[in-house]
């Protein structure tokens, strides 16, 4: 199992490179991310969108542009369209947005004609590696879907894993995160975690071990499960923490990022090949990482 950021890197060197078309690659940071990414030996890019700007930040930057194939389309949305069609036609591996808003570039992804749709549920994963923690976290959905339903709570939990098993995690462990640990009818998402356990017992959702509701605490800390008389195998050992809604994913993300200082990386799963979507508040090492996570992530998606 796959425990650290530094084992990442190491893995994605020797399973890459693979091939990165990038979306309005006209931005400093996601340029120096790939640049750091092609020295690293985990990629080669494609970068799509307007010719000069890039080459006027690559000569700012010191960036070799002659190891990069570069297509010169300046309009955002064709520019998307283009990288996406890379993926679908099989001349790239994956996605990442560049310069360019989200709305943009998943429309692009979700088009009929040269999209990536699979008709599963498109989501959010973001993968922490917290000091103190002998293993890394997977959390979901910080980015995506605003007030998900049971079926989409499942198959978020269900792009959650394929991650997981990228990070060699075979059967990761699932808690479904909630205010409290008891179930309560006033409280809707404590009555679905206990649903999506079940579904989990009966072998709907497959290749992981779920329960909930757990609090954050005694989800994550050993200590906490054993003060609070929780004896579940997830319980204080969770890999995976679903998260009810967009409010709570966004906070323990941002939380975990600016508090915890901790290394981080993003992708959005669901789709035929992964699609490093980072935001413009994410550091470049964020980014790099990002793309060391798509790279693994193209072995089982």
């Amino acid at each position: 199992m796959i425990k650290s950021f530094d084992q990442i890197m190491h893995i994605a060197r020797a399973r890459g490179p693979k091939i990165v078309s990038v979306a309005c690659a006209q931005d400093v940071e996601v340029l120096l991310a790939i640049d750091a990414a092609k020295k690293e030996g985990i990629v080669d890019a494609i970068l799509v969108g307007d010719k000069e700007i890039i080459e006027s930040i690559a000569k700012k930057k010191n960036i070799d542009l002659s190891r990069f194939e570069l297509i010169d389309i300046k309009d955002m949305a064709e520019a998307s369209r283009k990288a996406v069609e890379l993926v679908s036609s099989g001349k790239a591996h994956m996605v990442m947005k560049g310069l360019v808003d989200t709305s943009i570039i998943l429309k692009a992804v979700l088009d009929n004609e040269i999209g990536l749709k699979t008709g599963k549920v498109l989501s959010h994963i973001a993968v922490f590696d917290i000091e103190g923690y002998e293993r890394l976290f997977i959390v979901s959905d910080a980015a995506m879907n605003i007030a998900p339903n049971l079926e989409t709570k499942k198959q978020i939990i269900e792009n959650a894993v394929v991650v997981a098993q990228a990070l060699d995690n075979e059967e990761p462990k699932v808690a479904v995160i909630c205010a409290k640990e008891k179930a309560n009818p006033k409280m809707p998402d404590t009555i679905d975690a206990q649903k999506l356990q079940k579904m989990n017992e009966e072998g709907v959702i497959k290749n992981c071990l779920v329960a909930g509701p757990f609090a954050l605490d005694n989800a994550v800390s050993e200590d906490a499960a054993k003060l609070k008389g929780i004896e579940h195998p997830v319980a204080g050992k969770a890999d995976i923490l679903m998260l009810p809604d967009i409010e709570a994913g966004n906070v323990l993300y941002k939380s975990m990022v600016y508090f915890a200082k901790s290394k981080n990386a993003g992708l959005i799963v669901g789709a035929r090949a992964p699609i490093i979507l980072t935001s413009r508040a994410d550091s470049e090492e964020t980014k790099l990482y990002s793309i060391a996570l798509g790279v693994l992530c193209t072995s089982v998606i």
